[in-house]
């Protein structure tokens, strides 16, 4: 009887096997994968006397087990499909919620990486070592940015029982370190269950000129160029599509289960001026008026109770009226292009649907469709053309974005093309966390942690417009689709002993909007912004990072003991709007120490250790290696590749000296920020500082190239700290030596901190991807027309 209880089939009729339990003509499975079928022959001395027929495996799923779609949405914010009360237009999540149910208590962790690993395993984020991005991943257990195999995936299980499996767009689950084209793949997405991948494998991505990864393979050309119509949430819903029609036409049998992720709309905000020219003139009023409005329509929805609060704009969050005149138009743009790109991912997400109502496959589709993996990002701060100048802690002012758009590309039509890496001002995020607090990075507030959700499956579940307000959280989703295909989640996975799963599953509410809630505590806590819900009550602190500062005061001293907590009663206040901290200590003090037993139970100790490489830089993981010698065919992702911009150097490349030499001889990140060592059209060369647009500084050769062979020295240092900038800063001196003659020496006002982009590479004899420097844009990828040999890079002390 206690074997029956483990896997919760007692009152199902069981025929007890070896490796698992039978019901109904389901194998329900403690140990996976499956042992091999045994042979149905019968082999004797010859073949006239042995008796032949084809084994069969049995069945692993009941007849007509659904296909399964997961689509997640990116940095959107719960204020904005306009599904829900919000301004962004979005007809296919209004499609998915026409045809099912809705859910607006339902929960994320607040950030990207600790999202997915606790969806995809139906784990909390710290117990699978994702306390933060992947990025910034330390030695804690709860922070080590792996997901354990002790943590199987839903793709891993469903593949052992019989479908076929696949991922589109974006992943952000594996280790910096491992993500070069020659692996290693554990933990890549063909390594955690998924038997097709196709999409990039950092945390967001150029639209225009994506870094893409085929299964294991980077691929080499994009179907299109950007010129030609190419964008990456296009070319990701034409996967999926082709996907499913070579699934459906080799394996007819096998249900299907995608996950659908196409990074948008987290910046850069990227998309054809058609989609963002669809909302001139919608957002004039501002961020604070658009909270004024999207509040009064998600109340006659009835997506919220009518007695919610609409929460107060902190006071380190400009007000609209103090926006000067002359910057309003780029405000407004910005947020007119965050809004076509939303669109435009709604409307991919549609023709994914279109696909399987054509195929005859959609009423057995069960679809969750989240719109978030967390609240709209802040990480724009004050609006800017290339949003990465945020992660590298550099400070600039609105008119310097201005003059980038007016002096060097077509003014504010440039937003959303491929010379910017436009990202809106936080107060557009604010403002699409109506009726909330907060944005994403904050796991305090629902801002940052509520997530808009639709689930269908026309087949079994009847539409209901009544909104479903369980408390539910991503790391439900895996347990719900368990529960919906019978399915005991096993106990040995790949020889690795299961962790527990922390979710519930919600099929319980697929029937009853009124169903009782059966998920009682959750815990959240990203980079010290934490807070713990159980059974109504909601205790929270903001925590030591303020997302919309470009740095924040004091957080290097931050202790968490210092920290002052709220308290709410969420069954009267949807909104966390009234702190009744000080009403009920007693009850604060009870919430306090509930989060501190689910963060010893979880691995999320020390509190807090997911910012510890912010405040550690050195700790920040990457090639450990100080010398590095790269032949002259080298493309590597930015994040494993040489620092050649960011830490003093000397750079030695050998190469053959054409006759009227031109081309890129080494060049990392991208038009929004990198840095190009190349000979122009004349031959001469060029070394070429690109600090995200609103800075270019371009050295130029005296001399030009002569053919032959040649070694190029390029020697960078350290200088003095830009006075305008910060004293964490520092300029850059720059030395080019061509055969031991010098040919260009100068000083980079500013050098980067971190990286110029998240999804390109270093190229060597080339530029891929988006290209660094305008002298040559049009002429992408500019490849060297002689021959570079070997790059020889060393750090220096």
């Amino acid at each position: 009887m206690d074997l029956l209880k483990k896997f919760r089939l007692k009152k199902l009729p069981i025929l007890m096997l070896p490796f698992g339990l039978v019901s109904g003509g389901v194998t329900a499975q403690n140990i996976l994968p499956f042992p091999p079928a045994p042979t149905a022959s019968i082999a004797k001395d010859t073949m006239a006397e042995s008796t032949h027929k084809r084994r069969e495996e049995p069945a692993r799923l009941a007849a007509n087990a659904p296909n399964i779609l997961i689509i997640l949405m990116d940095d959107v914010g719960p204020g904005t499909p306009s599904t829900y009360g919000g301004l962004v237009n979005t007809p296919t999540l209004s499609r998915v919620a026409n045809q099912g149910v809705s859910y607006n208590e339902f929960h994320s962790t607040a950030m990207s990486s600790p999202t997915r690993a606790s969806l995809l395993t139906g784990r909390n984020h710290t117990r699978i070592g994702n306390g933060q991005i992947t990025e910034w991943a330390n030695d804690w257990d709860g922070f080590s940015g792996v997901i354990p195999k002790t943590s199987a995936t839903l793709p891993e299980v469903l593949k052992n029982y019989g479908y076929s499996t696949a991922a589109f767009g974006k992943w952000h689950n594996t280790p910096p370190l491992q993500i070069s084209q020659n692996g290693p793949f554990d933990f890549w997405p063909t390594g955690y269950g998924f038997e097709h991948f196709y999409g990039f494998l950092a945390g967001e991505s150029n639209q225009y000129e994506p870094t893409l990864v085929y299964n294991t393979t980077y691929v080499d050309k994009l179907p299109k160029t950007p010129e030609e119509g190419y964008h990456l949430t296009d070319d990701l819903a034409d996967n999926a599509i082709k996907w499913m029609h070579q699934q459906h036409s080799f394996n007819p049998d096998k249900p299907l289960f995608m996950y659908w992720a196409p990074g948008a709309a987290h910046g850069p905000h990227q998309v054809d001026k058609k989609w963002a020219d669809k909302y001139k003139g919608k957002f004039d009023g501002g961020w604070d008026q658009y909270r004024e409005v999207v509040f009064e329509r998600q109340k006659k929805l009835g997506f919220i109770p009518k007695g919610t609060k609409l929460t107060a704009r902190p006071d380190s969050l400009a007000a609209w009226k103090d926006i000067p005149e002359s910057e309003r138009a780029f405000q407004t743009r910005l947020m007119e292009v965050f809004a076509g790109f939303a669109e435009h991912a709604d409307y991919n997400a549609g023709r994914i649907l279109d696909e399987m109502e054509k195929m005859g496959i959609a009423d057995n589709t069960l679809v969750f469709y989240i719109w978030g993996d967390n609240g709209s990002s802040a990480e724009g701060q004050k609006g800017t053309v290339s949003e990465l100048l945020a992660q590298n802690q550099i400070p600039t002012e609105i008119s310097e974005h201005l003059r980038v758009l007016n002096e060097d590309l077509d003014g504010l039509d440039a937003l959303g093309g491929p010379k910017t890496d436009n990202m809106y001002h936080a107060g557009w995020a604010w403002a699409g966390s109506t009726p909330f607090k907060g944005t994403k990075l904050l796991g305090a507030y629902f801002g940052g942690t509520r997530q808009p959700m639709a689930v269908s499956w026309p087949q079994k579940i009847k539409h209901d417009t009544a909104i479903r307000s369980q408390f539910h959280h991503v790391n439900d989703i895996t347990p719900t689709v368990y529960d919906v295909l019978k399915i005991t989640p096993p106990d040995v996975v790949n020889g690795f002993n299961q962790d527990p799963i922390d979710g519930v599953s919600m099929a319980y509410t697929f029937g009853n909007a009124k169903a009782k809630d059966q998920k009682h505590t959750q815990f959240f806590d990203i980079m010290g912004s934490r807070g713990i819900y159980h059974d109504g009550w909601m205790a929270s602190t903001f925590g030591p990072r303020v997302p919309w500062l470009t740095v924040t005061p004091g957080l290097a001293e931050w202790t968490p003991e210092k920290d002052v907590w709220e308290l709410y009663n969420l069954k009267n206040d949807f909104s966390q709007a009234d702190d009744l901290a000080k009403k009920d200590p007693k009850k604060l003090e009870e919430m306090k120490a509930l989060f501190m037993e689910e963060s010893r139970k979880n691995k999320n100790l020390p509190i807090g250790g997911g910012l510890y490489v912010l405040t550690h830089p050195e700790a920040i993981i990457q090639n450990p290696r100080t010398k590095f010698s790269l032949p002259g065919d080298t493309t590597l992702r930015e994040a494993i590749a040489p620092r050649v911009a960011t830490i003093p150097n000397r750079t030695v490349i050998d190469l053959d000296v054409p006759a009227n030499p031109k081309g890129a001889l080494i060049a990392i990140g991208g038009f929004a920020g990198g840095m190009s060592i190349y000979a122009d059209k004349d031959g001469y060369l060029n070394y070429e500082y690109n600090l995200f647009e609103v800075e270019r500084t371009i050295l130029k050769g005296k001399t030009k190239l002569a053919p032959g062979k040649a070694k190029i020295e390029v020697v960078l240092k350290k200088g003095a700290a830009p006075s305008d900038k910060g004293a964490h800063l520092s300029s850059g001196d720059v030395t080019v030596l061509v055969n031991g003659q010098e040919d260009i020496k100068g000083t980079i006002p500013t050098l980067i901190t971190a990286a110029f982009t998240v999804n390109d590479t270093l190229d060597i004899g080339q530029d891929l991807g988006s290209p660094v420097s305008n002298s040559y844009y049009h002429q992408a990828p500019y490849k060297f027309n002689g021959k570079v040999n070997q790059v020889d890079i060393e750090y220096l002390k």
